[in-house]
């Protein structure tokens, strides 16, 4: 009996992933200074995404989205929204790390959506959006909305359905707002398998 490793999902996924590692210093996507491509992470039959702005640190040494700091409050969000990590699919809307982790230019947020992310949200078609503060929401609707003024609403976008909520560094530096951040997250969760 032979044995199915690969879906299809997954298939499509390793073969635009592979193809950017192999060239990733000799693509738009690369930023100098960085040392990997961060491709997403996680269940590929999710019906949530989650989208950051770019890579840490931590991230960039180890080539996994959401590690560090940010990475554990926004797993702790979806852990107590009552799912876990492996059930979710996590990426960035940049796929390498900025110098000195400055914001992503408006080019290199293109470059990351028009060559991978767009892929990435086609291959996996989920049913809920997540954008993780105000670089891959407005990067995806191609905006300059506040966060403030949009979060925890539904956008509809050429994407899928947007659900905007904070960065989660955002909430490291401000504290007061962890509670609307995991309520954020649990209404996204409960949007996304309604």
């Amino acid at each position: 009996m032979k044995i199915k490793f690969n879906n299809e999902k997954e298939l499509k996924l390793n073969h635009l992933y592979s193809y950017y590692k192999n060239n990733f210093f000799n693509t738009d996507l690369y930023i100098e200074g960085a040392s990997n491509l961060v491709c997403g992470d996680g269940d590929l039959n999710s019906k949530i995404v989650f989208i950051g702005e770019a890579p840490g640190d931590e991230e960039d040494k180890i080539s996994k989205p959401f590690i560090g700091r940010s990475g554990k409050l926004l797993i702790n969000g979806i852990n107590e929204a009552g799912l876990k990590r492996e059930e979710v699919f996590i990426t960035n809307i940049v796929k390498c790390r900025p110098p000195k982790n400055r914001k992503p230019s408006k080019k290199e947020i293109e470059f990351g959506i028009n060559l991978i992310l767009k892929e990435e949200l086609s291959i996996i078609s989920p049913n809920l959006i997540v954008t993780l503060g105000s670089s891959s929401l407005n990067g995806l609707i191609e905006s300059n909305l506040k966060i403030t003024e949009v979060r925890g609403k539904i956008i509809n976008s050429k994407y899928g359905n947007i659900f905007p909520t904070y960065h989660p560094s955002y909430i490291l530096r401000n504290r007061s707002k962890k509670n609307i951040f995991f309520d954020d997250l649990k209404n996204a969760i409960k949007i996304a398998n309604s």
